[in-house]
């Protein structure tokens, strides 16, 4: 039996929803759904799904195949499987992006005012449930959650199956660069061997002022060199929050990746393409959302007035460091879209921004939010490509983000690990305007 999605009705499972669907439902609800539709998709252990376009998440195109899903994992590419489960030949499927930099647990609160990452009320913890699911709903199955401590119970409330989200990795509490007052190497070793004791999966350095104040140095080359040097030693990576002169300094102390990057010079982007550091710019998203939410930004912490002119000067030079930095030979640029309070959902803006404002090409922006991303992790055996042995999180787009790059906002598809949690006909979700 072949069960069609557009233009028909496909076969509904409890996690077969519209979009938008979260901001009606409570962690409780999150749950219940969450064990039931895992229950029933188990006990099917195999599932077959026909696309007519498929990206692989490494650059390649393939027409007319069918994936093999066995439990959690993709088993086969066939074009000849069957039965067919779901039939995705009017869309392109591809992987389940992979955001690199999100706050996840980040909300505003009951006043509407921006409350940060860290509230432990019950009204953050049903926020943090909600981002979790707009997430995974807007087709990004794994996220990079740099960081906050509410990250863990979030982390592994959705790894034990109790409420649906994208897999999270977390840097559980960042190393604040405050100059002197940081501490000695010696004390910053130790900073990072308590987040690893704490079930840190990455360790998150603030190397630089924020882009609101500035953006100058606030760790030495020593104290920088000592984070990333414990760091590797405990088998972790490093993400660096850094602008200008702080760039090349994480490449030579050997972190592992840099975050943002604004006022960057060309050498430094060389330096960070010959020491095999990752770069995460953004391009558009988190500033545009500040910008589009300032009044309830405005007045809370480290959010001034100056703070706002600060980023509207940042979005052209923001643009600026992603045209240069997929010019450079051998740089790798992964995606990552800060996304925080006010743009959980809206995360795949960030392609469209890179697209058409920095003049990435569309097959690359794909790939950097799949197997790149997957690579800078050290997961690139397990995801970010749809191949025998990764794991079976896979999407569809209403639309080819290869001709069109605004199909992004346009996903009727999400499989993470082998359960459906979206499947919707045609025309079903709203295009923002």
């Amino acid at each position: 039996m072949i069960f069609h999605v557009c233009p028909t009705t496909a076969r509904v499972t409890r996690f077969d929803v519209q979009f938008g669907l979260c901001l009606l439902i409570t962690l409780a609800v999150c749950a219940i759904a969450q064990a039931s539709s895992t229950t029933d998709q188990a006990a099917k252990r195999r599932i077959v799904i026909e696309a007519g376009t498929l990206l692989d998440g490494r650059s390649h195109v393939s027409r007319d195949t069918r994936i093999v899903v066995e439990g959690s994992k993709i088993v086969a590419l066939d074009p000849k499987a069957a039965p067919v489960d779901y039939d995705l030949r009017s869309f392109t499927v591809l992987p389940g992006w992979i955001d690199s930099h999100v706050h996840i647990t980040w909300s505003f609160g009951e006043n509407g005012k921006n409350a940060g990452a860290d509230g432990t009320t019950q009204f953050a913890a049903y926020q943090s449930a909600s981002n979790a699911w707009l997430t995974l709903m807007a087709g990004f199955t794994t996220v990079q959650s740099v960081g906050s401590s509410m990250d863990v119970p979030l982390r592994d409330a959705i790894a034990k199956g109790a409420i649906p989200g994208p897999r999270i990795l977390t840097a559980i509490e960042p190393l604040e660069g405050k100059g002197e007052k940081t501490g000695t190497p010696d004390e910053i070793r130790a900073f990072v061997r308590k987040q690893k004791q704490a079930g840190a999966d990455l360790i998150k350095i603030f190397a630089s002022a924020s882009i609101r104040q500035g953006g100058g140095m606030t760790l030495s080359q020593d104290q920088l060199n000592a984070a990333c040097d414990e760091a590797n030693k405990q088998g972790l990576r490093t993400l660096v929050h850094a602008y200008k002169d702080a760039v090349r300094a994480a490449a030579l102390a050997g972190c592992t990746q840099v975050e943002h990057g604004t006022m960057a010079t060309d050498d430094d982007l060389k330096i960070l393409a010959e020491h095999g550091t990752y770069f995460d710019p953004q391009a558009g998203l988190v500033i545009e959302n500040y910008l589009a939410n300032k009044e309830r930004f405005l007045g809370t912490q480290g959010y001034t007035e100056e703070g706002f002119g600060a980023m509207e000067r940042a979005v052209s030079l923001d643009h600026d460091i992603v045209r240069r930095a997929v010019k450079i030979p051998g740089l790798k640029v992964v995606f990552g879209t800060d996304a925080l309070a006010g743009s959980h959902g809206r995360n795949a803006e960030e392609f469209i921004d890179r697209v058409r404002d920095a003049g990435v090409d569309p097959m690359s922006a794909m790939v950097s939010a799949n197997s790149l991303a997957a690579e800078a992790m050290r997961m690139g055996k397990r995801i970010g490509s749809i191949a025998p042995g990764y794991e079976a999180d896979i999407i569809a787009l209403d639309g080819d983000p290869l001709e069109d790059i605004t199909a992004v906002r346009r996903v009727v598809f999400v499989m993470k690990g082998g359960v459906v949690y979206k499947n919707v006909g045609c025309g079903a979700i709203p295009i923002p305007r």
